[in-house]
């Protein structure tokens, strides 16, 4: 599995990048394989509010349909609109134009929650 060292990652499998007050969220490549073969991204609305760890899009797959989680708290300043055309883009490149949305943090709490790629990989080597 590819696990990138730059970003943290939550336990529901979504992945955030920060950048001084904005974070970048999608789904890791764990995730991705997960699902297989993504046909459809409910994206969030930008202006949306909300906490860690509650539950913002869907994304469905030929197997399933599964809840997106926020891993911070924030306000959704923007949505990858490319998903909607192509959602498959999850499962090409999750990790670059397959993000999902951007927060603008409305505290950095959360991210000390968040697990290091270290202890994301320690995950999924007990699943």
């Amino acid at each position: 599995m590819n696990v990138p060292t730059d970003l943290l990652y939550a336990t529901s499998h979504e992945w955030l990048r920060q950048n001084a007050t904005q974070a970048t969220v999608g789904i890791t490549d764990h995730a991705q394989h997960e699902l297989s073969d993504v046909i459809y991204v409910e994206l969030p609305t930008v202006g949306t509010k909300v906490d860690a760890g509650q539950q913002i899009c869907v994304v469905e797959s030929v197997k399933a349909a599964s809840d997106i989680y926020s891993p911070a708290t924030g306000v959704v300043s923007e949505v990858n609109e490319a998903l909607t055309q192509d959602p498959a883009l999850l499962n090409t490149d999750p990790y670059d134009k397959g993000w999902i949305f951007k927060l603008e943090l409305t505290s950095d709490a959360d991210l000390s929650a968040l697990k290091s790629p270290e202890q994301y990989t320690a995950q999924l080597g007990n699943l």
